[in-house]
């Protein structure tokens, strides 16, 4: 399956190498305590809090990541 901005965190997790991933460019991500309220929200839709940390940069590197899958 291949990951896009459209993809859920859910869609992502569930995959243990997609999860690698986002640990990678984001260490502590897939178990942050508020992951929860994040499941169902799409990575263009995370990206959009300036909280997540997802820089343009940030979410291209993830993406580019992904797409070796």
């Amino acid at each position: 399956m291949p990951y896009t901005l459209n993809s859920t965190v859910r869609e992502i997790l569930a995959d243990e190498r997609a999860k690698a991933i986002i640990e990678k460019h984001m260490p502590g991500a897939t178990s942050h305590p508020q992951l929860s309220e994040a499941m169902y929200m799409t990575l263009r839709e995370v990206a959009m809090y300036p909280e997540s940390g997802l820089t343009p940069q940030k979410l291209q590197a993830i993406l580019d990541d992904l797409a070796k899958l």
